[in-house]
């Protein structure tokens, strides 16, 4: 009883005092031990059990259950003991093999083979195997990060008639929840499978198996709309974990709903936790300000944590992705103590925003060991602001300095850096020579290098990889379409849109956002879809006029060749960013909180017209105009861009 209470010292004091010790003696101070993890002690009393008394099955298994991650020696020992004395029988020692086996895999990486090898063995040597070892092989393996053996275990428990439980459903939801499946239909087809599965045995009801299913859902690409209607499924049940598995389903597709959903939560009494606020402010990191995240902020500090690292490093990312690089470094020099995430926020924040010397500042200062993803922040960085020679400085000095192997990530960054500033040739040689297959994201750091610098011959190639690697993605067309128009090919630029045509491949059209007050406002091309479109075109042609006499040209290029030079610069104008911005300004009350600083976050690349159109606005206002497009931030002001026209 002691023991189990945590008093074990007292319960060794009790033990050493006892006159007469049994088995039951030796075996309740064994699994006082292994319950608070002192395996060192528990492994000194099983030896000097043995000189005394033979040891039962569940001695075997409490000594087996305090092996940790280091502990495999001692493990192999016990099985060796095992072995020999004839306890491997028992399906409860055997079980108890399997989790130590897979707890001394390393679980960082993709598992231990060795680890994992011998609980197989174990496994399939089992005369009986009871629904504990299912469940110890299913949860061991997605633990090492083996998913879909776990999967495939589960499918073949399944086929043999073996009942499962809630333990089961879990680890496989998390299985297919970690998975790398190049099939998203596959996943979850087998999501939906479960689903159904759960919903036939009756555990759907149950809050924890809704939550790993919403979760599972979301991280394959599920419906939001169907995760939502599993959660209702919970009604009544509904806790903080499966509160924060809704939010997390929004966060990235909806933040929109995810914020509202949180509010919900709030209404219901419900206090959230750190994980749960973490999440917020990923989806106010998607919205157009930083309001939101400054309201949530405020919740931080009132829930009492303002120290609280997480939630420092989440409010940096988020403040950056809302345009206030100010806020995200009063946030970063408000932490006590950094970690890794918190100066690679940091980093990422500067890089998003092109301040490549202050990235290369702050990463001489890191007081903790970089990592794989601290390089990619510089890199990005240095990419973003035409750095080449620091650019190639740091990618040399990750393996030969720090002992990181740049991964693919890296070399996209590379290729970028080089592609950008015109050095084709080198960028090309740098994909020839990658020990990796070059995926979607170096194709189309190469294809946006070309379509610069006019490299016909290597776009071609890497639009026709860009392709082949997504067939339903419009880059490698439009790119392609792009760089004939600004050449001149206008033919050539008209058989790439009719092939584009042909695969049934479609743009993605231009969007731009804008939040005036409490209510944000969409844009398309055109301003088709807004209601106060004909008073807005209006303003914007007025505002064109003005900043023409400014020295506005209007960049037509890229515009379409079979229609008036007059049709391509009307084209030209009613670009969504263009009608965001004309709006803002008929609308500059709700721009007070922000000092006047306007605003606009878009989804796609920002084009060479509108960003000219942007500089030449912030000197005519005298404004800030922050854009922020699918790459980066530009910063207007005084007729000035902070990317020094280098995006």
């Amino acid at each position: 009883m002691y023991a189990k209470c945590g008093y074990l010292e007292y319960a060794r004091r009790l033990f050493d005092e006892m006159p007469h010790r049994n088995i039951v003696s030796w075996t309740a101070l064994i699994s006082g031990y292994a319950q608070h993890g002192r395996a060192d002690e528990c492994f000194c009393v099983f030896s000097d059990m043995l000189i005394y008394c033979r040891p039962t099955e569940f001695a075997f298994a409490s000594v087996l259950s305090s092996c940790g991650k280091h502990d495999g020696n001692r493990g192999r020992q016990v099985h060796a003991f095992a072995l020999k004395t004839s306890f491997d029988v028992y399906v409860f020692v055997s079980n108890a093999l399997i989790s130590m086996y897979f707890k001394s895999c390393d679980c960082g990486g993709i598992g231990n083979v060795d680890g994992k090898d011998d609980a197989w063995t174990v496994f399939k040597t089992m005369e009986y195997r009871n629904l504990i070892s299912w469940n110890s092989m299913i949860a061991g393996l997605q633990l090492c990060g083996l998913e879909a053996q776990a999967i495939s275990v589960f499918s073949q428990m399944h086929c043999d008639g073996v009942g499962f439980d809630r333990a089961t459903l879990l680890s496989v939801f998390s299985s297919l929840c970690g998975i790398n499946c190049s099939d998203i239909d596959l996943g979850l087809k087998a999501c939906f499978q479960l689903h159904c599965l759960t919903i036939k045995t009756g555990f759907h009801s149950e809050t924890e198996v809704a939550t790993a299913l919403v979760k599972a859902y979301s991280n394959l690409g599920g419906e939001v709309a169907d995760c939502y209607g599993i959660f209702l499924e919970t009604n009544g049940c509904r806790d903080v974990v499966s509160w924060t598995g809704i939010i997390t389903a929004f966060a990235e597709q909806a933040p929109e709903e995810a914020l509202f959903l949180f509010c919900q939560f709030c209404q219901e009494g419900l206090t959230p936790d750190r994980y749960t606020l973490s999440i917020v402010l990923k989806a106010c990191s998607g919205l157009a300000t930083e309001r939101c995240t400054w309201v949530v902020h405020v919740q931080i500090i009132k829930a009492g944590f303002e120290d609280d690292t997480v939630l420092k490093n989440a409010l940096i990312h988020a403040y950056a992705r809302c345009g206030s690089i100010i806020l995200s470094k009063k946030v970063f020099n408000e932490i006590l103590i950094h970690d890794i995430i918190s100066w690679n926020s940091m980093l990422k924040a500067y890089a998003l925003h092109g301040l490549a010397t202050e990235a290369l500042l702050l990463f001489s200062q890191m007081n903790v060991k970089p990592d794989a993803t601290t390089f990619v922040s510089l890199l990005s960085a240095c990419g973003h602001s035409g750095m080449v020679k620091e650019g190639t400085k740091v990618f040399d000095a990750m393996s030969t300095n720090y002992g990181i192997v740049p991964r693919i990530d890296h070399y996209a960054c590379m290729v970028d850096i080089l592609g950008r500033a015109g050095r084709i040739p080198e960028a090309e040689e740098l994909v020839s020579r990658m020990p990796m297959k070059p995926d979607f994201v170096v194709w189309s750091a190469l294809l946006g290098a070309c379509r610069k610098h006019n490299e016909t011959r290597l776009a071609k190639l890497a639009a026709t990889k860009l392709n082949e690697l997504e067939p339903t993605k419009s880059l490698g067309y439009v790119q392609m379409s792009n760089l004939y128009s600004s050449s001149g090919s206008f033919n050539e630029a008209s058989l790439i849109r009719k092939e584009m045509s042909g695969s049934r491949v479609r743009k993605e059209p231009g969007l731009s956002w804008i939040e005036i007050g409490n209510k944000v406002h969409e844009f398309t091309s055109g301003g088709r879809n807004h209601p106060q479109r004909d008073i807005i075109c209006a303003k914007l042609e007025g505002l064109v006029g003005q900043l023409k006499e400014k020295g506005y040209v209007p960049e037509t290029s890229l515009a379409l060749h079979d229609v008036e030079e007059e049709q391509k610069e009307e084209q030209m104008y009613h670009h969504s960013e263009k009608l965001a911005l004309v709006f803002a300004l008929m609308n500059e009350g709700g721009f007070d909180y922000t000092g006047g600083v306007i605003r606009i976050m878009k989804n796609i690349r920002i084009c060479v017209d509108c960003h000219n159109f942007m500089k030449l606005a912030s000197n005519l206002f005298q404004k800030e105009i922050i854009v922020r497009d699918s790459n980066r931030f530009h910063h207007f002001r005084d007729n000035m861009c902070s990317c020094n026209d280098y995006w």
